[in-house]
């Protein structure tokens, strides 16, 4: 018994040449999440919105939340804003040993097995199974094989077909996850180092490796059924952010991996880190093959841009007067500087470069430290100051100017947190832009 999941649509519209995908969520914060639902709502779309095995695992990851309280976190915001549940997808990205990869092989694959169980069991429908990390019993000086990747794969893909069987004996109507395979981009929360290396595009043989080694793992472990709802395989197409850029999609540099999907009926790519890239960019590879757009920093990164324009606001309706301040840019620069593990890393440059790189750096590793206590009431002391005096326009046009635009058209409510919300959304439009989602369903 198996329920169809709608996701597979992509597949068949993209093999029809109607330049349908989706473009996916990948981020655990509040704003986001309901920007992505309300813009889904008035555009009458569906949502996908996945969380990293970083995020959401069976111990809390770095939110404290589990994948079925993350999945109670979003339905609670589609609940919120009057959001179709039945429009909305959840998924599990880079789920296998990444957390896992200082254990060895035994250990990391029972832990990596278990955050399946916890996707697939909370309902999640579309899992990225990646097992192309090394865990602490491979070799360190040897690449690892594509047939232990695959067959590492087959065995997470096992339990999530065995979970999703489970699941139905409590819930019938409980659809079937779709899969992907594959994982040729840099560890989940970006690039490290601040030098550009170039970005590879992946290269042909690699792909068709990659899908022949995991369909023969599979085959050979009786995995049939969970292989036809394997829909995508992620590759690089040659995108990339940068701190302060991005490497722009180049269809002439990828034209040969593009052309390679035609051969195969039932896949589609899945691009990851496609953050920055223009509308249009984002459209061409939407027309190339790549179905599922991968954004989550692009995001959070228009929410920070969000929150400094409504201080750059409070601190022009403050001056002069004893009202306090929220000190929100203060508090996320105290916190960074408090606790460096996740941006050291990342960022390199003298001691000014780095204090630019932890405000404005396009790979926007302070998302990490919105939700501090410090950082989250300096966030509702800027919300309430700013609703007790309200937002001037001339103040809103000087800081937020498309915002501005769309209040005086009255499409748009002259609140903080709409404010905040709607130039989320401007990130979100280029996507719908280039995904026609709506076909979906």
């Amino acid at each position: 018994m198996m329920n169809h999941n709608p996701l597979k649509k992509i597949v068949e519209l993209q093999k029809q040449g109607k330049n349908v995908g989706i473009y996916s969520v990948c981020s655990a914060n509040g704003y986001v999440i309901e920007a992505a639902l309300k813009r889904g709502k008035s555009d009458g779309s569906c949502v996908l919105i996945e969380s990293t095995a970083n995020q959401c695992d069976q111990n809390g990851g770095y939110t404290g939340m589990t994948p079925l309280d993350f999945k109670n976190f979003v339905l609670g915001i589609a609940d919120k804003v009057g959001f179709d549940p039945k429009r909305l997808f959840l998924g599990g990205d880079h789920l296998g040993p990444l957390t896992f990869a200082g254990m060895d092989e035994a250990q990391a694959m029972e832990n990596a097995e278990e955050l399946i169980r916890h996707y697939v069991g909370a309902g999640f429908t579309k899992i990225h199974i990646d097992t192309s990390m090394k865990v602490a019993s491979d070799d360190p000086n040897t690449r690892l094989s594509d047939e232990t990747i695959a067959k590492r794969g087959a065995r997470l893909a096992r339990v999530a077909q065995d979970t999703y069987h489970k699941l139905l004996e409590s819930d019938p109507d409980a659809i079937a996850p779709v899969y992907i395979v594959g994982s040729e981009v840099p560890i989940p929360g970006g690039a490290v180092g601040a030098v550009d290396q170039g970005v590879q595009v992946t290269k042909v043989e690699d792909f068709k490796n990659t899908v022949a080694t995991f369909e023969k793992a599979f085959r050979e472990q009786g995995l049939d059924e969970a292989w036809d709802n394997v829909i995508g395989v992620v590759v690089q197409p040659g995108v990339e952010e940068k701190d302060s850029g991005c490497t722009e999609y180049d269809r002439e540099k990828a034209k040969d991996l593009m052309a390679s999907i035609q051969e195969f009926p039932n896949l589609v790519f899945e691009g990851h880190s496609t953050d920055y890239q223009t509308k249009i960019k984002l459209r061409e590879l939407v027309e190339d093959g790549v179905g599922i757009l991968k954004v989550g920093p692009a995001l959070t990164f228009a929410m920070r841009e969000g929150m400094f324009a409504l201080e750059n606001i409070e601190k022009e309706l403050l001056y002069g007067t004893d009202i306090t301040p929220s000190g929100f840019q203060d508090a996320l620069e105290a916190e960074m500087l408090k606790e460096g593990k996740h941006w050291r890393k990342h960022y390199q440059g003298t001691e000014l470069e780095l204090r630019m790189k932890r405000k404005y750096s396009f790979s926007d590793r302070c998302r990490y430290y919105m939700p501090t206590p410090a950082v989250e009431a300096a966030k509702e002391r800027l919300i309430s100051n700013l609703r007790t005096l309200g937002i001037p326009l001339n103040l809103l046009s000087q800081f937020m100017p498309i915002q501005y635009t769309k209040v005086r058209e009255g499409l748009l409510v002259n609140d903080p947190v709409e404010l905040v919300e709607d130039r989320i959304i401007n990130t979100i439009d280029e996507y719908l832009y280039a995904t026609h989602q709506k076909e979906l369903l």
